[in-house]
């Protein structure tokens, strides 16, 4: 029996091997160490440009955001409007099924920052109330 270290994907295994026939090999070298991985330095990124801002209104002081990605199939309000907590602000679609995006409490509309059509990222800012 040999036994060999084999490393698949950065895990290393022991292995044990019997030779079967009659024919003697040559002594086989042990597997030698794994060489070190080498790294490179990476530059440090530049930090990235702050976003413009956006022109539907003032911002609020709380903000709605999407749960998930997905596309704005309905936007049931407009900025200077009441609204109550649980009122659908928005109609979110995503894996084909209709989602609302509810007020989570009673206030005024700040700004509505999508529109019908839009396609959002999660956390993305849908509405900001005041």
């Amino acid at each position: 029996m040999k036994t060999y270290n084999i490393t698949i994907n950065g895990v290393t295994y022991a292995v044990e091997v019997e030779e079967v026939g009659g024919v003697a090999s040559a002594p086989v070298a042990a597997p030698a160490a794994p060489a070190a991985p080498v790294v490179a330095p990476v530059a440090p990124k530049a930090a990235p440009a702050p976003a413009a801002p956006k022109v539907a209104g003032k911002a609020g002081s709380v903000v709605v955001k999407a749960p998930m990605p997905g596309n704005i199939n309905k936007v049931n309000v407009k900025p200077g409007d009441a609204v109550k907590k649980g009122d659908v602000l928005v109609v979110l679609e995503a894996m084909k099924m209709e989602n609302d995006v509810c007020a989570p409490e009673d206030g005024t509309v700040a700004s509505v920052e999508v529109a019908k059509g839009a396609t959002v990222e999660t956390d993305a800012v849908l509405v900001t109330l005041n």
